[in-house]
């Protein structure tokens, strides 16, 4: 019998994250701080606008592209919040959560076979260097470093970029890091983008839970709208993880393409999800102020605990992670998080998991009740002093 399978395939590895959520789904006892999803339920006005599409009928296909008055609204929300005009006839897709919006939108990009490079800034979710492999890119990484705050500087950029360079990854505000790029950073960077033809997708899933200003999506910028790809979705914001819907935005020529991809894998995006996203977008600012005020609660509590406990850990103003460094007690972030969780019955994610350059750092979501956060701080405590009594 032939091979079965194809190597390409073979080769990934797999998700870091799903890896240990998996070693704590059989720990009933522990306390997760690993997953990046809110607590919150989704708001009962957008749940109820789902549970009424499907008391009116509303059960069959969408439009491939989404439901026109959906589209219409991301149009709205996108011009009332970042400033950006896109036709919802052409220049907008409805995905199945962002993740497939990533990976539509790099196979339509990608010429498979020519060398094309994707530039992929890490610390960073972990599901953009997989997709540029499947989509027959070479991905290269560029090293994100703490002493930046984990942001994305000119230089970092300009030394990565070749002549094959195809595609820029831009994550922000980051997943793990919890890292923002502000305007002024923004447009350092749009400066070499445009000098050297670089396409950008801008993965902007965490864009509404930002604590420092306001978000600024990149397509905003002069001359940027042309050469992006926004990506953003429902899961975060809204806390609509299940309902499975996200979107993109961009030139007509790639939604067009990605429509034909999206057409041929998915057909549409749950037509229940798409009449809740409308309610959403309409009438959920409110929800999201609502969320943003606790998360950023509970942000500034585990800072002032790390300060209390003197770990070193830049300050975050984005998503709902911390990324705490751990290079202190001399092991590996794999060794430091499962010990953890065994010695303190607390689960964390290695930093590793989202590229090498998160070796020696944690990830903490704080998407979490404060009470839960507490008891996790109080034996984070306890654990590094025993760690720092056993070096000295």
């Amino acid at each position: 019998m032939k091979n079965l399978l194809s190597d390409q395939v073979v080769g990934l590895k797999p998700s870091g994250i799903r890896k240990f959520f998996d070693i704590v789904s059989e720990r009933k006892d522990a306390i997760s701080l690993g997953v990046g999803e809110p607590d919150f339920a989704t708001p009962w006005h957008i749940r109820d606008e789902g549970i009424y599409s499907l008391e009116k009928g509303h059960t069959k296909y969408t439009s491939n592209a989404g439901l026109m008055a959906l589209r219409e609204e991301i149009c709205h929300y996108l011009y009332r919040t970042q400033g950006i005009r896109y036709n919802a006839t052409n220049e907008v897709i409805v995905t199945v959560g962002g993740s497939e919006a990533i990976d539509i939108g790099m196979r339509a990009i990608i010429n498979p076979g020519q060398g094309e490079e994707v530039l992929i800034p890490q610390p960073s979710y972990v599901s953009y260097e997989p997709c540029a492999i499947l989509a027959g890119a070479k991905p290269v990484i560029i090293n994100l470093k703490a002493e930046n705050e984990f942001r994305l500087t000119p230089q970092e950029l300009s030394d990565a970029i070749t002549d094959k360079t195809k595609l820029l990854i831009l994550p922000y505000p980051n997943n793990p890091t919890g890292a923002i790029m502000e305007r002024e950073d923004l447009e350092a960077i749009a400066k070499i983008i445009q000098e050297k033809d670089v396409f950008v997708m801008s993965d902007e899933i965490y864009g509404e839970l930002t604590y420092k200003g306001k978000h600024v999506s990149i397509a905003s910028l002069p001359g940027m709208q042309e050469r992006t790809l926004l990506i953003n979705g429902f899961s975060k914001a809204y806390a609509m993880t299940g309902w499975r819907m996200g979107y993109a935005c961009g030139p007509r020529p790639l939604i067009e393409q990605m429509t034909k991809i999206h057409q041929f894998a998915i057909m549409c995006a749950p037509t229940t999800a798409q009449y809740a996203g409308v309610e959403a977008l309409k009438n959920g600012d409110e929800d999201i102020a609502e969320m943003r005020t606790a998360y950023n609660q509970r942000r500034r509590y585990l800072m002032h605990a790390f300060r209390e406990m003197e770990l070193e850990c830049f300050e975050p103003y984005g998503a709902f992670y911390v990324f705490p460094c751990i290079k202190e007690f001399g092991m590996g972030s794999e060794e430091f998080a499962s010990r953890f969780l065994e010695e303190e019955k607390v689960a964390a994610v290695p930093g590793n998991a989202f590229g090498d350059s998160g070796e020696g750092y944690l990830r903490i979501s704080y998407a979490y009740s404060l009470e839960k956060l507490k008891v996790a701080m109080e034996r984070l405590s306890r654990f590094i002093t025993k760690l720092r009594n056993e070096k000295s």
